[in-house]
């Protein structure tokens, strides 16, 4: 849900609760949803009611609470007409809700994890890379003023004298350097911006998007700088609890529309295969304006899969109806392999959108994430 993606910072509590031998990759496999069943440290804050939000403060960390993640998404045109779709995500882990008293500048009870992944549509390859280290000796961290979140030399950073986010990471094969000029304002999700989970109290999040940043700069794949613009959407949350035990996933959309309108909704899926009825999203206007959806204003209907080679089905092709909007949509993969092996396995891809609005052709682009269909 990316709840976008989405409570989906606790994959943290993996790297805490669970071994990982010295190359970082784990000697037992995470289940997400016991990973976010864990029971939280009652010393921890919890989202249990609306708040004011305040920006451009709150784009900066909450300690107070458990988990909380930064989670940018786009997709973007090289000069040569190449396409390329882009994730980079950095997530705040906190192992315990208070520091120890110590002098030592190793302490710290913080741990970052992040990922960066991009899909290269036009070489038909999906390059990914993970990092993680403790929040201690300048390694990894996070701050408010001025914004800045960053995992070595991973970084999301305010731009001086501007509204501009500058996001740059490397790997050894490709790369990502680009500025983002936010062209909405961040939109509060869920109930001005308390976005429940489940009827079980404090299982929730503060979540909000900005839907639409111009974005511009360089994408490396291989030795090839590539000059890139397009679209680009944040989704922030932080929390401390997270799913019940009858929930064992999600599947979460994000789509920049032709017409200027944008669509969030994440589906929460039930153990017996099911959708949850705290499913939920949010439609934004081309005029800004903003149209919470609950679960049954939406009709989501699976119309073709994928089968990873290493197990697990997930679904790739989508309708999307919402009735009362007048929007009948297709969303379909860019590729069909754009699978995560990270701390949690996932799938998170670029997509198209064709399809209708108050029977008005309509076209766009998009992010879906999908978790919990692979261990």
């Amino acid at each position: 849900m990316q709840i976008r993606a989405t409570m989906f910072c606790l994959l943290f509590a993996s790297f805490a609760l669970y071994p990982h031998d010295s190359t970082g990759d784990q000697t037992s496999p995470s289940r997400l949803a016991d990973l976010l069943g864990a029971e939280a440290d009652e010393g921890f804050a919890t989202a249990n009611e609306p708040r004011q939000f305040v920006f451009p403060a709150d784009h900066g960390p909450h300690p107070d609470f458990r988990n909380e993640w930064w989670y940018f998404t786009g997709n973007l045109d090289s000069d040569e007409g190449l396409r390329f779709g882009y994730e980079l995500t950095i997530f705040r882990f906190a192992l315990s809700p208070r520091l120890p008293e110590s002098d030592s500048a190793w302490r710290t009870n913080q741990v970052y994890i992040a990922h960066l992944a991009v899909t290269d549509v036009s070489g038909g390859r999906f390059y990914v890379a993970q990092r993680y280290s403790r929040g201690a000796l300048g390694l990894a961290g996070a701050q408010g003023e001025p914004f800045r979140v960053w995992l070595e030399e991973w970084e999301i950073a305010s731009v001086p004298g501007s509204n501009d986010w500058r996001l740059v990471a490397a790997d050894e094969e490709f790369a990502v350097d680009v500025v983002l000029t936010p062209v909405r304002n961040p939109v509060l999700n869920g109930e001005a911006g308390l976005s429940r989970k489940s009827s079980m109290p404090g299982n929730a999040s503060y979540y909000y998007s900005i839907p639409r940043l111009a974005t511009g700069g360089t994408v490396r794949t291989g030795e090839n700088d590539h000059k890139v613009s397009g679209l680009s959407w944040l989704d922030r949350e932080w929390s401390t609890s997270a799913l019940d035990p009858d929930q064992v996933g999600w599947d979460w959309f994000a789509l920049q529309l032709s017409d200027g309108s944008d669509l969030m909704f994440y589906g929460l899926r039930q153990r017996d295969g099911g959708r949850d009825s705290f499913s939920a999203g949010t439609f934004i206007k081309p005029d800004g304006r903003i149209s919470h959806l609950a679960d049954d204003d939406v009709e989501l209907e699976v119309l073709d899969s994928w089968v990873s080679p290493e197990g697990g089905t997930y679904p790739s092709l989508w309708k999307i109806s919402i009735p009362r909007l007048g929007l009948e949509l297709m969303v379909t993969p860019v590729m069909a392999d754009q699978e995560l092996f990270t701390t949690v396995r996932y799938w998170e891809g670029a997509v198209d959108v064709s399809g209708q609005r108050d029977s008005r052709a309509i076209t766009g682009r998009g992010y879906v994430e999908l978790t919990g269909y692979a261990e």
